[in-house]
């Protein structure tokens, strides 16, 4: 098959290209199944290497494009080509299409999105340190994978990274490695700015293996939107990652707070009128008895009479 220059390059640039699509393809793949692996050290092989595979799809891409636009010029300076008689077209008059002016809209100012600073740890959670062992600065934690159970093993059941609401605990769990028992770490969850849930306590796990942290009824609930977990080791941020809650948070039944209610003290009732003595009467002497003295009689005597009846004798 006879091929000319400018062929060669042409099937030069699509060979390079398909190469990088399917380094492409074989990068994400490997991205993908690197993310699923639970042993830190077997993830993090083949993470990398999807890596360079991306940036192999990178590198075939670049040389494409240099060959389709550098190569062609470069071999005519080593092979002159060779003049070829062409024929002369014969020009056809068309007619000529009269432009329509278009409306040029005026571009739009697009914001350039703000840089992220590296999360830092907040003064009230690093108040409530109780650790004085240095950590170790090269501790590593993998990103972290979201659930609302775990197994036995300590393994996420169904991880997502999108949640419906009714929510009651979720966990975040992850992988780590050359950490040092004793030193403190803090878990941070936050929805947006605010912080809704969060632990620091000494590292109580070993060296190396998994880990998780939690979250049950965080501020106001588990409101929709968007959430992110940020993973410390001392002051030291380790990783980060985010999930979404959606549907409405359900409204919290009032909790009933018992209040004692006093019991009450017994009223007293009216005081008893307690009779007061009514002093006995006073004794009023009763009248003395006026004793009227009755004249009694006293015999008078009579004057005799010195004259004596004459005796007048019966008539016969």
């Amino acid at each position: 098959m006879n091929l000319d220059i400018k062929t060669g390059i042409l099937v030069a640039t699509i060979l390079a290209v398909l190469a990088g699509l399917i380094s492409l393809l074989s990068g994400i793949q490997a991205i993908r199944s690197g993310q699923r692996l639970n042993y830190f050290r077997k993830r993090r092989e083949r993470l990398a290497r999807g890596w360079r595979l991306v940036a192999v799809f990178v590198f075939l891409l670049a040389l494409a494009v240099a060959i389709n636009r550098v190569a062609e010029p470069v071999v005519y300076r080593f092979f002159p080509p060779s003049p070829t008689p062409t024929n002369t077209p014969t020009i056809t008059l068309t007619p000529t299409i009269t432009l329509t002016p278009t409306i040029t809209l005026t571009p739009t100012i697009t914001e350039t999105p703000s840089i992220t600073n590296t999360p830092s740890l907040p003064q009230v959670v690093a108040t409530q340190f109780s650790s004085t062992i240095t950590p170790n600065p090269d501790a590593v934690f993998s990103p972290l994978q979201f659930a609302r159970q775990l197994d036995k093993n300590y393994q996420p059941v169904d991880p997502a990274v999108e949640f419906a609401n009714p929510i009651t605990k979720l966990y975040g769990v992850f992988s780590y490695d050359l950490m040092t028992v004793g030193a403190q770490w803090s878990a941070l969850w936050y929805r947006g700015a605010d912080l809704v849930c969060f632990e620091t306590i000494p590292w109580n796990g070993g060296t190396g293996g998994f880990g998780y942290t939690e979250c049950a009824n965080p501020v106001d609930g588990w409101q929709p939107g968007e959430y992110e977990v940020q993973i410390f080791s001392g002051t030291e941020w380790k990783n980060s990652a985010r999930f979404t809650v959606t549907g409405e948070a359900p409204t919290l039944a009032p909790t009933v707070t018992p209040t004692r209610t006093p019991i009450p003290s017994p009223t007293e009732g009216p005081t008893p009128t307690v009779p007061s003595p009514t002093p006995p009467p006073t004794f009023t002497p009763s009248p003395t008895p006026t004793i009227t003295l009755t004249p009694t009689p006293t015999n008078t005597r009579r004057p005799t009479d010195t004259r004596r009846p004459t005796l007048t004798s019966p008539p016969p």
